[in-house]
């Protein structure tokens, strides 16, 4: 009998951030509720093993997957908190980003919207979210008193849904009123 030559492992450095990527992709197209280690293996194409073998078990992918959508996300808002000059006006900023959420980030609403149930349902999942909360205060203090931040990010996060999830149409003037008065100098 041959010896049969070993198998060769594929090197792949790069397996586990394409898993969570591809954890991204599946919760956007399945939700929590359909992502599994089954689906994400498939969407990444990698083997079932690999999974297990990367993460300890489907809610720690859940985490990290959560977690880099929260890091882009903040990082879309602090930049566009930062991009305001000294001295300018921080509530047209906060206008800005609201018509700007509102309008063509349909998938990271969706995928909000995922981790908000998946925290609803398990407490630990809050943790990642209140971390979220804070950065964001943390970029709106550059502007606003740090006492104010929190309403101003409720507001923002409240208008964002509205504009996603109203029949009426979006109007970027109601925003402004709306930022004006929970903002008055």
């Amino acid at each position: 009998m041959t010896p049969q030559p070993a198998r060769r492992r594929r090197f792949d450095p790069e397996r586990r951030e394409r898993l969570i990527e591809a954890a991204i992709d599946v919760i956007a197209e399945r939700g929590v509720a359909g992502t599994s280690h089954r689906a994400v293996a498939e969407a990444a194409d990698v083997p079932l093993g690999s999974l297990t073998y990367h993460f300890t078990n489907l809610d720690e992918l859940l985490r990290l997957a959560f977690t880099r959508l929260a890091e882009r996300m903040h990082s879309r808002f602090d930049a566009a908190l930062a991009a305001i000059p000294p001295g300018g006006d921080g509530r047209e900023g906060v206008v800005r980003i609201i018509c700007d959420e509102g309008l063509g980030f349909d998938r990271d609403l969706l995928l909000m919207v995922e981790l908000y149930v998946l925290a609803i349902r398990k407490p630990v999942f809050r943790e990642l979210i209140q971390d979220w909360m804070n950065a964001s205060r943390r970029s709106l203090a550059r502007h606003f008193p740090a006492d104010s931040a929190p309403e101003i990010d409720a507001l923002i996060e409240g208008m964002v849904l509205h504009s996603h999830l109203s029949t009426e149409p979006f109007d970027p003037e109601r925003v402004r009123r709306a930022v004006h008065r929970i903002t008055v100098r």
